[in-house]
């Protein structure tokens, strides 16, 4: 595949790397192309470029290639396969876990009596110290070919890496092993060592290191195969929203249904959504009602009603009745690719904290070797034995796996952003965890975020002497022939308590001032004081001084008349979400400052306010000033989170240290923002700032015992304190430790 040579950015899967000083080879060979931007990833192995119009992708390529690594184009994996890829023929080449298993499988089992044979002198038959070479043997040559052949395709082009440390420390250990066996004294028949000798070796005519060779080669695989094994684990997550999406679909052709793969869907095609199934595309309803369980993608378990015109979302289940769905995004636009494009650009990434490991791996190696040819010289000019100082140099190269260092940040990363998928958090890039921590103020938008955004009924104040229902029921009556959303409130609301709506007669709808018409005989009026007036209807004052407290508390009142008489109001508001003071007490709790910024009149804000538990209110600030208030904020020494929905907080958004959109906003909004919360629910704002800070903190403990397991080993193993064998343990738990590590961020909850 090729990539046009306008094309500014391009990912690349990297093969052969095996630890982190490779990705930071191919990176800086990457940079040094002029105008070029690269960053490796070692965790995911891909490479993310961005390169000028000067540059081909052709280009990149070689460049990887010439640095002793294979690279390819990355083939975005399609959302819901085609009929093709659904059913892949089988392939029955073992993959690299299975691989890498039998090895490690084999390997030990030749390696057990290596070591029994090599540290119990019980064990030790005449000639046993031939059958250790004649079971070792195999365990260098073919056990460790993977680290030998990228050690040596690392010479070819100048470079060292963790390869060339566990080549160099196990060929050394057999090269002297057969050494003393055929020019020593190791050979004699009735040689014995005990395990004492094996940790310090001090007779160097017959010291052999096949159990060191053998257990380095096999813990090191060992790690390997967890680790791997763990980094597959850790995307599971994103491989687990790409497999949401339906693989078929039902179309209506010359009105004869036909299964189509979901990868021949198109704009504007009319397909059908039976019960049980799963919504194919992203789509808006033609005809059909329902209820979908949308919990696959938000974890919301609450079924949506939809009808015709609302829209609906790609790998929903339908709960309900059938549907016909026109599509309106396919492909790469849809909900679900976007988010699984944002986990992977989050994956794929380094955050800020894991620049210093990279540089520290990519000159670490070089370092190692000159500290294992310091010990050598020291420990044979200090008139030790060859064995000793043998045992020191051999010893450094094999502790020093800069494995752990580089796996620190991108495994972390990796579960941290999958966890937030599965929960709904969609986590932009790496460099929002760094944002995250430092953030002391939350800014929130009061329509959508912590409100509905939606009108409502929130209160019925009848006339004395009127029923409360009665007058509901015929307001809502009169309403239904209305499309504005203050009626949609009152007859939605006259349904909520099970109320009849009786037909309207003679409906009239008066701009701007409200609606008139019959109904049971009753000639009735809804609306502003105006349209009463114009009635020549009077208000009374207990209903005058109802529509005054509604009114300061940013209410809608309407007043309902019928027959010449004042008979009520109506207050209608935008209900505020049920989980918005929970939300508020989750982020006080987390030693944030909530501050509720709306365009209400201050009285409607700090009720929302006070009904929620917010202190700080900045109300009566224009669309074009939530920018302001950010700077504002900023310019005091705050550091600002936004949580906001709309297209009116794009900017605020983009100026904050750090911006939530609701996933039920606009797409500008969710663009212009950190991180995305799918469900909508203000308490995944507080979750995903645990998560974050809960992932960061992961990446850092993971950094701390990296940094201080090679700051602690390397100087032991050259003062001759750590024997190689328990070297090549210690270095394999590292990685392995680091990788659990991480691992436990899958069950943050």
């Amino acid at each position: 595949m090729s990539i046009p040579a306008t094309a500014q950015s391009i990912e690349l899967d990297i093969g052969g790397m095996t630890c982190a000083s490779c990705a930071a080879r191919i990176e800086k060979k990457l940079n040094r192309i002029d105008g070029v931007s690269a960053t490796v990833n070692y965790a995911t192995e891909k490479a993310k470029v961005n390169f000028p119009e000067s540059v081909t992708s052709a280009q990149l390529i070689d460049t990887v290639v010439d640095t002793g690594y294979s690279a390819q184009v990355h083939e975005t994996a399609p959302v819901a396969p085609t009929a093709d890829s659904a059913a892949p023929e089988q392939d029955s080449t073992p993959g690299p876990i299975a691989q890498l298993r039998h090895r490690l499988l084999v390997s030990l089992a030749l390696a057990i009596p290596v070591v029994a044979m090599g540290m119990i002198p019980a064990l030790q038959f005449d000639n046993w110290q031939w059958l250790s070479l004649t079971l070792t043997a195999p365990i260098v040559v073919w056990g460790g070919a993977s680290f030998h052949r990228a050690a040596w395709v690392n010479a070819k082009h100048g470079a060292a890496t963790m390869d060339t440390l566990i080549s160099l420390g196990s060929l050394s250990a057999f090269a002297w092993s057969v050494y003393a066996l055929f020019f020593g004294d190791a050979g004699m028949p009735g040689m014995k060592h005990a395990f004492s000798l094996a940790i310090a070796r001090t007779d160097s005519a017959s010291a052999l290191y096949f159990e060191v060779t053998a257990v380095v080669i096999v813990a090191i695989l060992a790690g390997r195969y967890f680790e791997t094994r763990s980094k597959d684990k850790a995307g599971s997550a994103l491989r687990a929203l790409l497999e949401l999406g339906a693989k078929d679909v039902a179309v209506l052709r010359d009105g004869v249904e036909t299964r189509i793969p979901v990868g021949e869907l198109r704009v504007g095609t009319e397909f059908l959504v039976r019960p049980g199934e799963k919504v194919a595309t992203d789509g808006v309803v033609v005809s059909g009602n329902s209820a979908l369980d949308m919990s696959m993608l938000t974890g919301e378990p609450v079924p949506v009603e939809v009808g015709p015109g609302d829209q609906v979302v790609g790998a929903t289940v339908n709960a309900g009745g059938m549907l016909t769905v026109r599509a309106t995004r396919v492909g790469s636009d849809t909900q679900l690719a976007q988010m699984a494009k944002l986990v992977e650009d989050a994956q794929s990434g380094k955050a800020p904290v894991q620049r210093l490991a990279d540089q520290v791996s990519g000159t670490f190696v070089p370092i190692v070797i000159a500290i294992s040819v310091a010990a050598l010289g020291f420990w044979l000019g200090s008139g030790a034995a060859v064995s000793t100082a043998f045992g020191a140099a051999v010893a450094v190269l094999i502790i020093a796996c800069p494995c752990a260092l580089g796996l620190a940040t991108p495994t972390a990363l990796l579960v941290g952003t999958g966890r937030g998928a599965q929960l709904g958090i969609l986590i932009k890039g790496p460099q929002v965890l760094e944002s995250t921590r430092r953030i002391d103020t939350v800014v929130l938008d009061k329509t959508g975020t912590v409100t509905t955004g939606k009108m409502s009924l929130a209160e019925v104040i009848p006339a004395p002497g009127v029923d409360a229902d009665e007058l509901l029921g015929v307001a809502a009556a009169v309403e239904h022939g209305s499309e504005h959303p203050v009626a949609k409130a009152v007859v939605d609301g006259a349904e909520d308590r099970g109320l009849s709506i009786d037909p309207v007669e003679q409906f009239v709808s008066h701009g701007g001032k409200g609606v008139q018409g019959m109904v049971a005989e009753r000639a009735v009026v809804i609306g502003r004081t105006e349209l009463l007036e114009d009635w020549s209807v009077a208000l009374p004052e207990p209903l005058a001084e109802a529509k005054a407290r509604a009114e300061q508390a940013g209410h809608t009142a309407i007043l309902v008349a019928w027959d010449g008489i004042a008979r009520g109001v109506l207050v209608i508001a935008d209900a505020i979400k049920p989980t918005s003071a929970e939300a508020i007490s989750d982020l006080r709790a987390l030693g944030l400052t909530p501050v509720l910024l709306t365009g209400d009149n201050a009285a409607a804000a700090r009720t929302v306010a006070d009904r929620v538990g917010i202190d700080e209110v900045i109300a009566q600030v224009l669309p074009s000033d939530k920018l302001d208030v950010v700077k504002r904020l900023q310019d005091e020494g705050k550091v600002v989170a936004m949580v906001g929905d709309g297209v009116n907080d794009a900017a605020a958004l983009a100026q904050a240290d750090l911006g939530l959109a609701m996933g039920t906003g606009t797409d500008v909004a969710i663009e212009a923002s950190d991180i995305t919360l799918v469900r909508g629910d203000l308490r995944t704002v507080a979750a995903a700032i645990r998560l974050s800070r809960a992932t960061l903190r992961t990446i850092k403990g993971n950094l701390f015992w990296a940094f201080g397991y090679n700051v602690a080993a390397i100087p032991l193993a050259a003062a001759g304190l750590l024997n190689p064998m328990l070297a090549g343990a210690a270095m394999a738990l590292s990685s392995v430790f680091v990788v659990s590590n991480s691992l436990r961020l899958r069950s943050f909850r």
